[in-house]
């Protein structure tokens, strides 16, 4: 049967099973992306067209930039200031990173705009908790397993918190709106596949699953046990083998949906179109990356390099929690 990799990594980089062939590599994202529209996945997983950037996305990259660094401040000095003080400098290393990003603001004006509303979505974090109460034990953790069978999960947890007892606690931060109660099982779909990884690698099952909704300053929790994992696991087993059927086929077939408006490949002049809107499906291509492909990966559409985790979690200290 005819395999790809969904997320191409270094050889060099280390797996939690050595002994087992990797037949293909899953994050969230890209699970994702299949089960909103088949041809999505393909385009920017086998094909690989450049995305555009938006200037909500960078704003989403740009927010978990100063989350993230607000905590290599000590406690006490993490203030909605403090995180308003970082958006800067942050800003600066991004445009140095990814120049392109500079072009979505037509001036300084614009710019400056985008900036408040990124701190709006900063004050909106220090409305769901204190930042100066807790020690992340881990922050933007590359994690990964490999499955029994070959399959490779892998992804970029922005918090990991573990009490003195040792409970584990998996956050991530969101920019936009929560989800309608019809829709809370997608958006915890990704946490449960961070809980599953952490579970096949570390043994302990995440006591709090945790996503923060900055847009409208709202939490989705969820705990988690085995049983849960363990659908989880099949859940992601069966989309793997969906993939690899349409790979085999070169069928990969558009899901309409309303997320359609937001879709790069709508416009019938595109570089791959859809054929929904008019557009032409890209031929198949030549070459298709194997699982052992040397490039440059990318998760959760944020480009990440960082080694895999496989060791026990820290414990650190926490104060009570203000949920």
């Amino acid at each position: 049967m005819s395999t790809v990799a969904l997320e191409p990594t270094a050889e060099t980089d280390a797996v939690a099973d050595l002994a087992v062939p990797v037949v293909g590599s899953l994050s969230p994202s890209r699970a994702g992306d299949f089960m909103t529209c088949p041809l999505l996945f393909r385009y920017r997983t086998i094909d690989r067209l450049p995305q555009a950037p938006s200037s909500a996305a960078v704003r989403g990259t740009l927010v978990h930039a100063v989350l993230e660094r607000l905590f290599d401040l000590p406690a006490g000095q993490r203030s909605p200031e403090a995180a308003a003080a970082l958006l800067a400098p942050e800003w600066a290393r991004l445009a140095e990173a990814e120049p392109e990003v500079t072009g979505l603001f037509a001036d300084e004006a614009e710019l400056a705009a985008w900036l408040v509303s990124a701190r709006g979505l900063l004050d909106g974090y220090f409305t769901l908790e204190n930042p100066n109460w807790l020690e992340p034990a881990e922050r933007e953790a590359f994690v990964e397993v490999v499955l029994p069978g070959g399959l490779r999960l892998r992804g970029i947890v922005d918090r990991i918190d573990v009490a003195p007892s040792g409970d584990v606690r998996v956050v991530d931060y969101k920019t936009g709106r929560a989800p309608g109660e019809m829709f809370e099982g997608k958006a915890l779909f990704q946490m449960k596949f961070y809980a599953l990884v952490l579970w096949r690698t570390r043994g302990v099952i995440p006591k709090r699953l945790q996503l923060m909704y900055l847009g409208d300053r709202e939490v989705l929790a969820y705990s988690p046990d085995e049983d849960d994992l363990l659908a989880t696991e099949r859940k992601l087993l069966a989309l793997w083998e969906a993939i690899e059927r349409a790979t085999q086929a070169r069928d990969f077939r558009p899901k309409p949906s309303r997320l359609c408006d937001w879709c790069d490949h709508k416009a019938a002049g595109s570089e791959g179109g859809c054929p929904e809107f008019g557009g032409t499906v890209l031929p198949w291509p030549t070459v298709v990356p194997g699982p052992g492909a040397s490039e440059q990966r990318h998760l959760d559409a944020r480009d990440r390099s960082a080694p895999s985790v496989a060791a026990p979690l820290p414990a650190v200290s926490e104060a009570p929690s203000q949920e």
